[in-house]
């Protein structure tokens, strides 16, 4: 297979698709653009010669027999290269296994018995047979979380709200390293020596450090607006970092013309079907944490709408393989205000999308036009589930909130999700009594810039307790003077 030689499939490798409309319009074009015959560049192939170019259907190879890419709307098959598009009706292209196979090699026993990482579901993996971990990602923690139940449902008798806490996974404190992790198994199976992407920060920080440790070169692009602990996350890495003046949508269409010119491994571009299979872990994870059974809801931050779609598909392939039992879960996506267009989608009961020019604190989920749009609105539709969104302000008060109630710093993306969990409670939507899930994507410490202002300095004191006891009683309340004061004389 020749890369970097295909002039008019990259550019359109990450494009939103926002339903049948979008996807014959694409198909007319390029049928379009392929009867003229446009040259391509020198020493490539044209795209009428697709077929020397192994891109017709067939087969995955041997070596990675249990799973190849497959069109999400023709079914067409196209075995395993570095590409995203399916030619013949030029839709998305994800990652199908041989479930009939697999029966015989997963077990729940067989995973128990495996270290406590993401790759103890490697068989639902799409990873080369040569493929050795080398750093333990995943199987973060899973958590009741009663006190925050009890702040957004309003009730004492509120319980089963669960926390699933990306915010500490390795290496770099988002799930961005699990999709990275899947991607970068194939970048080197394709032979790319370098990695790239673009970025509204976590997938920025998560390529950077995993081509570190797989000695891959790294080039990074993102919105120059970016929070700085994110741009120095990934600088420390030895990546290459190109700040665009534009927002992530630019950012990306750049993206997918720079993946034309170079031989590079775009992980959310022509490795993006591979990629996005590593989301699936986060659903494979919140299922065997729950004893191996299903949540009633999950509630799930959307910037370009996949995480949502693969816990679904994880949940899916957990029933088809009988590792758990059959059970109808509600999936709820959450969005800013200042950049919703899944959300709005949902409430105003389309199934187009509509863009959006993002002006949200919530950068992590500032993607205007988000690929998998489509299907995450599908995937909310088909399961009952709703999609909300919350203001700025809002976003301050759910990461607060979550903070002081159950200890975990999150940063925007979380807020986002918090917030919209309260409204789903209050609007019924979520019951008290259900089991839900709330995805907490990446780490408060990547976003301080947002406190900017939230919290006083407080004012330095003497080291002396008397000028400590002057300062207590002048900080405390006066419900709460009488009582401190009673239990130091107690004591």
């Amino acid at each position: 297979m020749r890369f970097g030689c295909e002039p008019y499939l990259h550019p359109i490798a990450s494009f939103p698709f926002p339903g049948k409309r979008g996807l014959t319009f694409l198909g007319r074009f390029f049928r379009l653009v392929d009867s003229y015959s446009l040259q391509p560049k020198a020493g490539c192939p044209s795209l009428r010669d697709g077929r020397r170019m192994g891109t017709t259907k067939r087969k995955a190879s041997s070596t990675m027999s249990h799973y190849e890419l497959r069109c999400r709307e023709c079914g067409r098959t196209w075995g395993n290269q570095p590409r995203s598009i399916c030619y013949e009706c030029f839709s998305p292209l994800e990652v199908a296994y041989d479930y009939d196979a697999l029966k015989a090699r997963i077990s729940r026993e067989r995973i128990s018995r495996r270290p406590p990482n993401m790759w103890r579901y490697s068989e639902l993996l799409p990873l080369p047979h040569s493929f050795t971990p080398r750093l333990p990602v995943g199987f973060t923690p899973l958590f009741e979380a009663p006190n925050l139940a009890q702040q957004l449902s309003g009730t004492a008798a509120a319980g089963n709200l669960y926390i699933k806490n990306d915010a500490v996974c390795l290496p770099t404190l988002s799930f961005k390293d699990r999709v990275v992790a899947v991607a970068l198994s194939q970048a080197r199976e394709f032979g790319f020596d370098t990695v790239s992407c673009s970025s509204t920060g976590n997938l920025a920080n998560a390529v950077a450090a995993h081509a570190a440790r797989e000695g891959l070169k790294a080039w990074i692009f993102i919105p120059s607006d970016l929070e700085p602990a994110k741009i120095l996350g990934t600088n420390i890495f030895g990546a290459k970092v190109v700040r665009i003046a534009g927002n992530y949508d630019q950012v990306n269409r750049l993206c997918s013309q720079v993946a034309d010119q170079h031989r590079w491994g775009f992980v959310n571009v022509n490795l993006r079907p591979y990629y996005a299979e590593g989301s699936k872990t986060v659903g494979f994870e919140i299922a065997e944490q729950l004893g191996w059974r299903l949540p009633d809801n999950i509630v799930c931050p959307m910037a370009g709408g996949s995480l949502i779609t693969k816990i679904k598909k994880a949940f899916d392939e957990l029933i088809q393989l009988g590792l758990v039992e059959p059970k109808e879960v509600k999936f709820f996506g959450a969005q800013a205000t200042g950049c919703s267009p899944i959300s709005t989608a949902v409430k105003t009961g389309s199934s187009e999308i509509e863009p959006q020019r993002p002006s949200t604190i919530a950068r992590s989920l500032a993607i205007g036009n988000p690929a998998d749009g489509h299907y995450a609105i599908r995937t909310i539709k088909g399961s009952g589930g709703w999609s909300e969104d919350v203001g700025d302000p809002e976003v301050i008060d759910a990461i607060r909130l979550l903070a002081e109630t159950e200890g975990i710093f999150t940063e925007t993306a979380g807020g986002v999700t918090v917030g919209t969990a309260g409204k789903l409670y209050r609007q019924d939507r979520i019951l008290p009594e259900e089991t839900t899930v709330l995805c907490i994507t990446g780490n408060g410490l990547k976003t301080t810039d947002v406190l900017a202002g939230v919290y006083e300095t407080e004012r330095a004191i003497a080291p002396k307790l008397t000028e400590f006891e002057a300062y207590l009683q002048h900080t405390l309340d006066a419900s709460e003077a009488p009582a401190v004061v009673a239990e130091a004389v107690g004591a």
